[in-house]
């Protein structure tokens, strides 16, 4: 006679597993909105009509239920991977990869598939659980690095791949901030001028690279005589809530970090909201700096661009960076988030510009300007981890490895 199974796991039935996603789905929100720090098993309990413990009976911590979250994010990434290696040849590759990835957008939007979770919250995973899922979206991140294991790449660097497999990711990742402002029946043109600037760059004709160099970016500082710089101050704390999200970077640890005082954390800001609306305004300052510094130099609007896009990327991995993340936004109230957002679309907007100029005066090519300037602002935002995917990166040649291949395509050496 068969014994009985002693297993604490549930048993899987199709009951089961439809609750179970359902809570991963309400969870996926919650820390995308609130973060990790910010998700609690109460608030996802609500979301789905149950109660705290009945959670628990799926996933024990909410630790355990985050780092699902994650991994189930990066198996659906894996899986459109999985199916574009299929593909004959590196640009088959990546424009399989981008029809399915938008595809994969419209059935979310539709709600026909699951959330995907944000992964720049990954970092603010506790152990063993961060172990765990950065290996698994390591292995994500070599599977797309094979893209570029083609006679179409012969003679790239580790070093190059890399850089072009953080921004290729990078790209894709930053679609689901800005295609909200899109309907759904624009997803295909999307697809195609985003893979089109990809693969093509934006120089409308064969360019060496040498951009030139602006002048030192600058948001402004008051130090005051004994007393931490501001922007010192504000730097310490962007590099923190970039790593740990807003809700994850304590006054404690941005007061560590300096070796100053709670109480002089509240000298500088009355609580976080300010704080993380001075980084911001910090942040734009800088990019602002730059685009208006751009205005100044000789040459073509491409010239002008390149050299933003170069300048801010030093910028990141300078010791008076990094730039706030945008996804910071999502843990402000709504009123401060809506304000930050327009602000945000200003700098956008900017870019936007130059490069409708540059397409009118002939140095930049046909592209959509504003879908353009989205993945220009999703290569800054992704410039300040490059450091983490380039092993040994030298600051210098940042601009090269990162920036060059959008401003003149991926497939150029």
């Amino acid at each position: 006679m068969t014994q009985p199974s002693m297993s604490s796991e549930p048993r899987e039935t199709p009951r089961y597993a439809a609750r179970r996603d359902a809570i991963l789905s309400a969870a996926t929100g919650i820390l995308n909105r609130q973060g990790v720090k910010g998700m609690t098993l109460a608030d996802v309990a609500a979301e789905v009509g149950l109660i705290t413990t009945s959670v628990t009976y799926y996933f024990r911590r909410k630790e355990d239920l985050a780092a699902a979250c994650f991994l189930r994010g990066v198996e659906a990434f894996d899986g459109l991977v999985t199916e574009s290696a299929k593909a004959p040849d590196a640009r088959a590759r990546l424009d399989l990869f981008f029809e399915l990835f938008f595809d994969l957008s419209r059935r979310i939007r539709l709600k026909q598939a699951p959330p995907m979770v944000s992964f720049s919250e990954m970092r603010s995973l506790k152990e063993p659980h961060r172990a765990e899922v950065t290996g698994a979206f390591m292995d994500m991140f070599r599977r797309v690095r094979g893209f570029f294991d083609a006679p179409e790449f012969a003679g790239l660097s580790r070093a190059e791949a890399n850089a072009r497999t953080h921004m290729l990711l990078e790209q894709a990742f930053w679609t689901f901030t800005w295609l909200r402002r899109y309907d759904i029946e624009d997803y295909p043109r999307l697809r195609e001028r985003m893979s089109d600037i990809l693969i093509g760059g934006l120089a409308a004709r064969s360019r060496s690279w040498a951009p030139p160099a602006l002048p030192r970016l600058s948001a402004g500082d008051d130090c005051e005589p004994g007393d931490v710089s501001r922007q010192t101050f504000l730097s310490a704390a962007t590099r923190l809530i970039n790593q740990k999200g807003y809700r994850g970077a304590s006054v404690e640890d941005i007061s560590a970090a300096l070796n100053v005082t709670k109480g002089s954390f509240y000298h500088h800001n009355e609580d976080k909201d300010e704080l993380v609306v001075a980084c911001f305004e910090r942040t734009f300052a800088v990019m602002r700096a730059a685009q208006l510094a751009a205005r100044d130099l000789g040459g073509d609007q491409w010239t002008r661009l390149a050299a933003t896009a170069s300048a801010l990327t030093d910028y990141q991995l300078s010791d008076d960076g990094p730039l706030l993340r945008a996804s910071s936004m999502g843990a402000l109230p709504i009123e401060i988030r809506q304000e930050m957002g327009d602000r945000y679309a200003r700098v956008s907007d900017r870019f936007a510009g130059m490069i409708a100029d540059g397409i009118a005066e002939g140095s930049i090519r046909p592209v959509d300007p504003l879908v353009a300037a989205h993945m220009l602002n999703a290569l800054l935002n992704a410039a300040a981890s490059l450091g983490a995917w380039v092993t040994g990166l030298e600051r210098a040649e940042a601009p090269g490895l990162f920036v060059r291949p959008l401003m003149l395509g991926l497939f150029t050496r």
